[in-house]
């Protein structure tokens, strides 16, 4: 009886004890000093976080072995022909196709569906401190841009390149400010929705070919500007006959045939996505509107976007191995690579040291400050996506990685994320303002321009 009630008290003072995260008698006597069965181990906790981060880890080795694959093919003797190189990335390319494909559905979609599931109020707050975001963030990347073009003076010592003789041609007209305005009205709002999808608008400078000669006043003989129509293109098909009349309608009335340079919008290939945007967003609020007669749509969006999505999920498991040879072919496509570190060394590590700055320190600053939450956690959840946009060069291409990314590894809202994102990806273009401030600054230093403040202003 004595050794029961000892052997009682024993396993009472155990169960105290490990309730207050102590080692009971009977622990120590069994030996257990690791977790109970229940919860897992440390090689199951190892495990899994691999399993979690599984997609992550394959695209840091595909980046990593396009690198070393593309350095070793570089050491082939003769190297390869442009054939061999378009053949050695093709895998590469398939991926760039992929993503470019589901662009289109993924935009319209997402920001339909996305602006229908909001009332108008938030939408309007919400796209109001996006754009307002953008403003900012484009704004501090630029004033990087020049700061560090000042510090680092990429374009000093550096001799200007030569352009040939100054008879060889003439430099082509630069587009006004103006025009490239009205390119950007112009795109917002596209004549066609189908042509919107593969072409985009953009002025250039043409010479137009008049029907009709300038009248001339008969109070001051002086040419109207006003009076010129243009011929149909299908002139053009006629050399022969154009010279003619270069020829003779002078003779008979006494005028230039040819008018000034006048910009004249022009289709380009490339798909007008500040357009579909535009249209998404309103064609959502439309739906929205419309109350219960538009319900039906709204869930058929939704349920496309749904579908789209369970696409791109599928495409991030290739990710890896085209972005691994889409890094080697961009290294194999380089001619000498000493040479252009050698003439720009100063100029990219500019762009870089900017680059960096930009997105490892100033964005992440920005995020803890009003998420207080770790700002490289959330980087390393979109990691895939960052080394798609470093494989690719395309923000278009990454969308749809960049919103798998952050609505499942960051937790971020489908109705924000498939809101923001399609217009963050058009409007907001941190890098490109960087360097393009860098290069500015850059030109002007290497044919010796000193630049005054309004100067630096206006290049920001």
């Amino acid at each position: 009886m004595a050794a029961c009630r000892d052997r009682v008290r024993l396993q009472g003072a155990g169960e105290k004890g490990a309730s207050n995260g102590e080692i009971g008698p009977q622990d120590a006597g069994n030996g257990a000093l690791f977790p109970p069965p229940g919860s897992p181990s440390k090689a199951g906790r190892v495990k899994g976080c691999l399993r979690a981060n599984l997609l992550v880890l394959l695209t840091v080795a595909g980046v990593l072995a396009g690198v070393a694959v593309g350095l070793g093919v570089r050491q082939v003797p003769g190297g390869l022909s442009r054939a061999g190189i378009l053949a050695f990335s093709f895998p590469g390319e398939l991926l760039l196709r992929l993503l470019k494909m589901i662009i289109l559905p993924l935009v319209v979609c997402s920001l339909v569906s996305g602006a229908a599931s909001l009332d108008p109020a938030s939408l309007g707050r919400l796209g109001g401190w996006a754009m307002l975001f953008f403003l900012l963030t484009t704004l501090l990347a630029s004033a990087i841009g020049v700061c560090l073009a000042f510090i680092i003076r990429p374009g000093e010592g550096a001799a200007p390149p030569s352009l040939g003789g100054e008879g060889d041609g003439a430099m082509p007209a630069a587009k006004e400010v103006a025009d490239s305005f009205l390119d950007l009205i112009r795109n917002i709002f596209p004549s066609n929705l189908v042509s919107a999808t593969f072409r985009s608008v953009s002025d250039s400078l043409h010479h137009p070919m008049p029907c009709a000669v300038s009248r001339r006043s008969p109070l001051n003989n002086r040419a109207r500007n006003d009076s010129w129509a243009v011929c149909p293109s299908s002139l053009s098909l006629f050399p022969g006959l154009l010279s003619s009349l270069s020829y003779l309608v002078p003779l008979m009335t006494n005028v230039d045939l040819f008018s000034p340079q006048v910009p004249l919008g022009d289709e380009v290939e490339g798909m007008n996505i500040l357009g579909l945007v535009v249209f998404a967003i309103v064609f959502g609020i439309a739906l929205r509107k419309l109350g219960p007669e538009g319900e039906n749509l709204i869930k058929f969006f939704n349920s496309f976007n749904e579908a789209t999505m369970v696409l791109v999920a599928w495409i991030m498991w290739y990710a890896p191995l085209g972005i691994m040879f889409l890094v080697a072919g961009k290294i194999v496509e380089m001619e000498d690579v000493v040479v252009l570190f050698t003439s720009l060394g100063k100029y990219i590590c500019c762009c870089v040291l900017g680059h960096f700055i930009h997105g490892f320190i100033l964005l992440p600053v920005i995020y803890f400050i009003f998420t207080r939450k770790n700002p490289y956690r959330f980087l390393w959840g979109i990691f895939t996506a960052l080394a798609t946009a470093f494989g690719t060069s395309s923000s278009s291409a990454t969308l749809p990685l960049m919103m798998k990314c952050v609505e499942e590894n960051n937790g971020v809202s489908k109705h924000i994320s498939r809101f923001i994102l399609p217009i963050g990806a058009t409007v907001n273009m941190d890098g490109a303002a960087l360097f393009q401030c860098v290069a500015a600054v850059f030109i002007a230093q290497l044919n010796n321009i000193p630049l005054n403040f309004i100067q630096v202003i206006t290049i920001l």
